[in-house]
C-alpha cells in the first residue's frame, strides 16, 4: 500500500463494501463458506433441498425430534448430498456448463458422490429395528454401506475444510487396524476392517454418535437463529449502540470493535463472519484517527474471535458440553461469563493504551450516533434475543429456545416488512427473506455437519481401541519427570515454590494448549474441541481437573488459534481488510488476545473462576479474578510501553514478571507481583505531579 493513501479513502472504502464484496471477502478467507457457483435448475433444487432441510430442522424443534438415529441419518443424508452440490472438489470452480460429463454442470462423479452419500446415511436409519441383532456381527452388505459412508464423509469434509481433519482421521483409522505394528505402550491388538466398520458405522459411539447428534439437535437452529436475527438487523443494532457508547473515548474506533464484537459474538460463532461484518466498519475508522494498519486489523480479529466464547450461542460448543458433561446449558453459560469477559477486558486495556501512548482521539459527535436514537428505530429486533435467553433461562430444551427464537424472528420480519411496504409488498418480501434466510442458515451448517461426522470416526477409534488413556498415561509420565527435575533445581531453598503436583499440572496444560493450538491451525473450533476432548480430557482426569474445567481449558486454545499464525484466518480476513501485512497482524492479534491464553491457566488451578464448579468459594473467585485482571493490565502496560506515561526499560522487564506473579491464583503470588509494580506506577505517579507542578 502506498504512502499516497488518505483517510478520505478509507472512509470511502467502507461506505462502499457491499454485503457481496463483504461476502466474497469472507470467502477468500473461509473455506466452509466458498461455496460454487451452479446452473440455475440446480441453484433452485439446491436451494429447495437447503430451505426444506430447514423447515425440517425448524419443525422438530418445535414439535418434537424423531428417534436419534433416524433424525442424524436425515440431517447428514441431506447434508452430504449439498456438500457436493454446493462445493468444488479442487481449486475455485468456473462458470458451470452442460456437457456429456458434467450433467446440469456439474461433474458426473460429483453426482455419483452425491447419491452414495444420501443412500449411505440413510441406510441405518432404514435397517434399525435389525441392527440388534446385526450390530457385532455385520452382514457384507452393512459394510459395504459403511466403507461407502467413510470414503464420502472424507470427501466432503475435505472439500468443506480441506485436508487436515481428513488426514487425521485417516490416521485414527490406520491406527485402529495396525495396532499389533505400533510402538510401546500404543501397542493394542488391531482390528479387522468389518470390526472397525461394525463400531464406526453401526454403533453410537462412532458416525452416528453424540457429535453428529448435537449438530443436528442444537447447533443447527442457532445457525440458522444467527442468521435470520442479523438479517432483521440486530447485528446492525449492536455495531451502532456499540458506537454510540464507546465511541467518543480515545481510540474510540477500536473501543467500538472490541464492544459491537462482543455484542456481535452472543448470536454469531463464526470468528470470521463477525471479523468481516464489523471489520468492514470499524477497521477504516481506527486507520483514519491514528492507528496502524495491522494494529486495527488485529483489534478487529482479537475482538471477533471473542464470539465464539461470548454466551449466550458460544458458537456449537456450548451444546456439546452439555451432552459430554450432563449439565444443564444454564450451567456452561454462566461458567463462561467471566472468561469470556476477561478476553474482552484484555483487548480493551491494550487499545486503551496504545491509544494513550499515540494521542489519539475519539470520535467526533457528528461522527456518533445517538443511542436512545438508534434504540428507538431497532429495538424491536432484540425481541427474539430477548425471547431466547429467557427460555434457555427458564430451563426449557436448547432446541425449543431456538425454536420460538426463530419464531421471533420471522414475527419481526413480518413486522418490519409492513411497517415499510403495502401489504401485497409486504408478504412478497417477507417470503422472499424468510427463504434467503433458511438456505443461508443450512448453508452455513454443511461444513460443521461434515466434521462433526468425521469427527465421529476418531472419538469411534478412542473407544475402540483406547488410545486416550494411553496417550494420558505418556503424557502424564513425561509431565512428572520434567516436574521431578525442575522442583530438583530449587530443592537447596528453604521454601518450596511449587510441589511436584502442581509443576506435573503445569507442563501437561502447557503441552495440551499447544497440541490444541496446532490443531487448531488446520480444523475448526468445533472439530478441534471433540478430538481434544477425546484425547485430553482422560489425560487432564488423571491429574484431577474437574470435567467442566477440562473441557472449557480445551475449548479456548482451539478458540485461539484463529488469531495463531502462521494460520490466523480471522487476522488474515482482517488485514485483507485493512490492506496490512497478514503476519504482522495474525502476531499482534495473538497479543492483544492474550487474556484468553493466560486465563485458562488461571481457572485450571482456581476453578472457583468458573462459578459453577465443585468447592466454589468467593475468596478464591475474587483471589483468581482480581489477580488476572491485574496481570492482564502489566502484561498490556509492558507490551504498550505505556502505563500513566512512557515507560522505563527496567519497568516494563518488572511488569512482565509481576503478571506472572499476579495471575497465579495464590495470595503470596498476588502480593509479590504488586510489590513489583510499584516502582513502576509510584514513580509515573510522582513525575506527573512534578510535570503538573512546572506547568502550574
Amino acid at each position: 500500500m502506498t504512502a499516497s493513501r488518505t483517510p478520505s479513502d478509507d472512509s470511502a472504502r467502507a461506505e462502499a463494501m457491499t454485503e457481496a464484496e463483504m461476502r466474497a471477502l469472507e470467502e477468500q478467507y473461509d473455506p466452509e463458506v466458498r461455496f460454487r457457483p451452479l446452473t440455475p435448475a440446480v441453484h433452485w433444487f439446491t436451494a429447495a433441498a437447503l430451505f426444506v432441510l430447514s423447515c425440517y430442522h425448524f419443525y422438530t424443534a418445535g414439535y418434537g425430534i424423531p428417534q436419534a438415529t433416524t433424525h442424524r441419518g436425515t440431517h447428514l443424508a441431506f447434508t452430504l448430498g449439498l456438500v457436493f452440490l454446493s462445493f468444488v472438489a479442487f481449486g475455485r470452480a468456473d462458470e458451470p456448463k452442460n456437457s456429456l460429463l458434467r450433467p446440469l454442470g456439474l461433474p458426473w462423479f460429483d453426482w455419483i458422490l452425491a447419491i452414495a452419500g444420501v443412500v449411505s446415511a440413510l441406510y441405518v436409519p432404514w435397517i434399525f429395528a435389525d441392527l440388534a441383532f446385526r450390530v457385532g456381527d455385520p452382514l457384507p452388505i452393512d459394510v459395504l454401506m459403511g466403507t461407502i459412508l467413510i470414503v464420502v464423509m472424507l470427501e466432503a469434509t475435505r472439500r468443506a475444510m480441506g485436508w487436515p481433519l481428513p488426514v487425521i482421521a485417516l490416521l485414527f483409522i490406520a491406527y485402529a487396524y495396525f495396532g499389533r505394528s505400533m510402538p510401546g505402550v500404543l501397542t493394542h491388538p488391531g482390528a479387522s476392517w468389518t470390526n472397525i466398520v461394525n463400531h464406526l458405522y453401526l454403533t453410537s459411539q462412532g458416525i452416528y454418535g453424540t457429535a453428529l447428534g448435537v449438530i443436528s439437535t442444537y447447533v443447527f437452529h442457532f445457525v440458522l437463529f444467527g442468521v435470520l436475527a442479523t438479517r432483521i438487523g440486530l447485528g446492525q443494532l449492536f455495531i451502532d449502540l456499540a458506537s454510540s457508547l464507546a465511541g467518543r473515548y480515545a481510540g474510540g474506533p477500536a473501543k467500538v470493535s472490541v464492544l459491537s464484537s462482543a455484542m456481535l459474538g452472543s448470536i454469531s460463532g463464526s470468528s470470521i463472519a463477525n471479523t468481516v461484518t464489523t471489520g468492514s466498519l470499524t477497521i477504516p475508522a481506527m486507520i483514519r484517527i491514528g492507528y496502524p494498519r495491522h494494529f486495527a486489523a488485529a483489534v478487529e480479529a482479537a475482538s471477533s474471535t471473542g464470539g465464539q466464547i461470548t454466551p449466550p450461542v458460544m458458537g456449537a460448543v456450548a451444546f456439546l458440553m452439555i451432552e459430554y458433561l450432563g449439565v444443564p446449558l444454564t450451567t456452561i453459560l454462566t461458567a463462561a461469563l467471566v472468561p469470556a469477559f476477561m478476553h474482552f477486558f484484555g483487548v480493551l486495556v491494550q487499545v486503551h493504551l496504545e491509544a494513550r501512548r499515540r494521542g489519539l482521539r475519539g470520535l467526533s459527535k457528528e461522527e456518533l450516533p445517538v443511542a436512545w436514537t438508534v434504540f428507538k428505530a431497532g429495538w424491536l429486533t432484540t425481541l427474539p434475543l430477548f425471547v431466547l435467553v429467557a427460555i434457555l433461562l427458564s430451563g426449557k430444551t436448547p432446541y425449543l429456545a431456538a425454536f420460538w427464537g426463530i419464531a421471533s424472528c420471522l414475527l419481526v420480519l413480518v413486522i418490519q416488512n409492513i411497517l415499510r411496504h403495502d401489504l401485497k409488498t409486504a408478504a412478497r418480501e417477507t417470503v422472499r427473506e424468510t427463504w434467503d434466510g433458511f438456505v443461508l442458515g443450512a448453508k452455513f451448517s454443511l461444513s460443521v455437519t461434515a466434521a462433526a461426522a468425521l469427527v465421529g470416526i476418531v472419538i469411534g477409534v478412542v473407544t475402540l481401541t483406547g488410545v486416550g488413556f494411553k496417550i494420558a498415561y505418556m503424557v502424564t509420565s513425561v509431565a512428572a519427570d520434567w516436574a521431578t527435575s525442575v522442583s530438583a533445581m530449587w530443592a537447596f531453598l528453604p521454601f518450596e515454590i511449587m510441589s511436584v503436583e502442581s509443576l506435573t499440572l503445569l507442563f501437561t496444560l502447557i503441552m495440551t494448549a499447544i497440541v490444541c493450538v496446532l490443531m487448531g491451525c488446520g480444523i475448526p473450533t468445533t472439530a478441534n474441541y471433540l478430538i481434544m476432548i477425546a484425547v485430553a480430557a482422560p489425560i487432564l482426569s488423571l491429574l484431577g481437573v474437574q470435567p467442566l474445567v477440562a473441557h472449557f481449558f480445551v475449548f479456548y486454545y482451539g478458540v485461539l488459534a484463529d488469531i495463531t499464525p502462521p494460520v490466523a484466518l480471522a487476522a488474515y480476513a482482517a488485514a485483507g481488510i485493512a490492506d496490512a501485512n497478514a503476519f504482522k497482524a495474525g502476531n499482534t492479534a495473538f497479543r492483544l488476545g492474550m487474556g484468553k491464553a493466560l486465563v485458562p491457566f488461571v481457572f485450571a488451578f482456581s476453578p472457583s473462576m468458573l462459578l459453577v464448579v465443585d468447592g466454589f468459594t468467593w475468596t478464591e473467585f475474587f483471589l483468581a479474578t482480581a489477580g488476572a485482571m491485574l496481570g492482564i493490565w502489566a502484561l498490556s502496560a509492558a507490551f504498550a510501553n505505556w502505563l500513566f506515561a512512557p515507560l522505563r526499560g527496567y519497568e516494563r522487564a518488572l511488569l512482565a514478571v509481576a503478571a506472572i506473579f499476579l495471575v497465579a491464583p495464590h495470595l503470596v503470588a498476588t502480593l509479590i507481583g504488586l510489590l513489583l509494580i510499584a516502582p513502576a506506577i509510584i514513580r509515573q505517579l510522582l513525575d506527573g505531579k512534578l510535570r503538573a507542578n512546572e506547568v502550574t
